[in-house]
């Protein structure tokens, strides 16, 4: 939750602990409900090491991977925006169909943004 009591004070360790805690009952309700999120997982897990090998440095290794977790973040995100729209009525409305195929316009560009990456940095090397 976020900080509503109007204090700029930082949070305290405890405070830090229970984010910490939130954080992961969301990853966990995301990789229960949406079998994409758990493919994409899958490919990080298979991509991701395969990216830190094949990457020739620090940069090219950061190219590699980054845009693999940012694929995760913005599935999380378009979840969220999916059960935000599915709480909010089961019958069709024009904005929330808008609002789902936003989310998964942006799961497709973060996609492509992978694609991008790893043929531009691999792509001069190997063809």
């Amino acid at each position: 939750m976020a900080d509503s009591s109007g204090t700029h004070a930082p949070r305290s360790p405890f405070r830090v602990w229970q984010a910490f805690l939130w954080s992961m009952q969301g990853l966990r309700a995301t990789w229960e409900v949406e079998s994409a999120f758990r493919l994409e997982v899958y490919l990080f897990l298979v991509l991701a090491p395969l990216g830190l090998w094949l990457g020739a440095d620090g940069v090219e290794r950061v190219l590699l991977v980054a845009p693999l977790l940012g694929v995760l973040v913005v599935e999380v995100l378009n979840s969220a925006v999916e059960a935000v729209v599915d709480r909010w009525g089961p019958e069709h409305h024009e904005l929330a169909g808008r609002a789902k195929d936003m989310g998964s316009a942006a799961v497709f560009l973060a996609d492509m943004n992978v694609l991008l990456c790893w043929g531009l940095v691999l792509g001069p090397r190997y063809l």
